[in-house]
């Protein structure tokens, strides 16, 4: 998973919004315990935002240079499929750049 490492090479910012306790947002919060620790690991000055609301649909958000921002909704979503989801957000990033 070296795109993981690339988070903050090809990305200004992530922002993940969900609710605290919808059995939408489950996969989410599962996503956000399971890897949070070693986003930041590779990537510790980054900015990944947790942002948590009553009644909001999970969502991914991905902010470029010049303010380009990218979202994915998330509802629905396994892990795994979030885990692709993100890891096409950073390459989008690196296309970006080129």
């Amino acid at each position: 998973m070296a795109w993981r490492a690339n988070l903050s090479r090809n990305l200004k910012e992530l922002r993940i919004l969900f609710s605290p306790s919808s059995a939408e947002s489950a996969a989410t919060r599962s996503f956000i315990e399971k890897n949070y620790r070693d986003l930041k690991t590779h990537n510790p000055k980054f900015p990944i935002l947790i942002r948590e609301a009553n009644s909001i649909e999970p969502q991914l958000w991905a902010r470029y240079d010049l303010g380009v921002e990218r979202g994915i909704r998330l509802e629905g979503l396994t892990e795994e499929q979030i885990s692709k989801a993100l890891e096409d957000l950073v390459k989008v990033g690196a296309s970006l750049k080129s």
